[in-house]
């Protein structure tokens, strides 16, 4: 039951649209079901770090990372400007010379990193294992550790059936890849914009 509830949660915090979910799909497009895949194993991974410092109730590690988090937005807002940028600039004729051997850590990587630079998904996290009612001081490690591999397993489903579904109309998006990729560009860097503007508003 603990692990289907943590599966259910990785589903729940990966399945709205956002950043990610946009790279998830152009990084399909353009170099395959795979790198699209390990686009969002690279967000499971980073919602499983967070779902262990909730499930584990290590509030020194969520305050300090809350502490931290202009310096998270402000560089996670500027990497996203500068991914935007650089997948509305992309040549798709040289994107195609690359197809055969993308670079899925790299892939990987990038989105691990932008996940973690949003330490507000603590909060969700929370919010969203207070609404379970798996709070409760009592749970086990063993029954923490089993919701926080549901979690990176509801997130990684999540992730697989987005980059399949992707990659199911790629042929036809492959014809269109030119515009595919400045659309992708414009709201990757929209998203960046609006969290480095966040720092200004608050």
């Amino acid at each position: 039951m603990i692990f289907l509830k943590g599966f259910i949660i990785g589903i729940s915090i990966a399945a709205p649209v956002g950043p990610i979910g946009v790279l998830c799909i152009q990084r399909t497009i353009t170099h395959g079901k795979w790198n699209g895949l390990a686009t969002g194993l690279g967000a499971a991974s980073a919602d499983a770090v967070y779902g262990f410092v909730a499930a584990f109730g290590l509030t020194f590690i969520s305050n300090f990372l809350l502490a931290q988090q202009t310096w998270f937005r402000l560089v996670g807002g500027g990497f996203l400007v500068y991914l935007g940028i650089r997948a509305y600039f992309s040549n798709p004729e040289n994107k195609a010379i690359h197809t055969s051997s993308p670079k899925h850590a790299g892939a990987y990587g990038t989105t691990f990193l932008l996940t973690l630079s949003n330490p507000m998904t603590i909060l969700s996290f929370a919010a969203i294992f207070s609404g379970f009612g798996l709070v409760d001081s009592s749970i086990r490690y063993g029954s923490a550790a089993l919701m926080v591999v549901g979690v990176f397993l509801g997130s990684a489903a999540w992730w697989l059936l987005l980059s399949s579904g992707t990659n199911l109309f790629r042929s036809r998006l492959n014809q269109k890849l030119s515009w595919i990729n400045k659309l992708s560009g414009v709201v990757i860097a929209v998203f960046g914009v609006v969290a480095l503007a966040s720092l200004v508003v608050t």
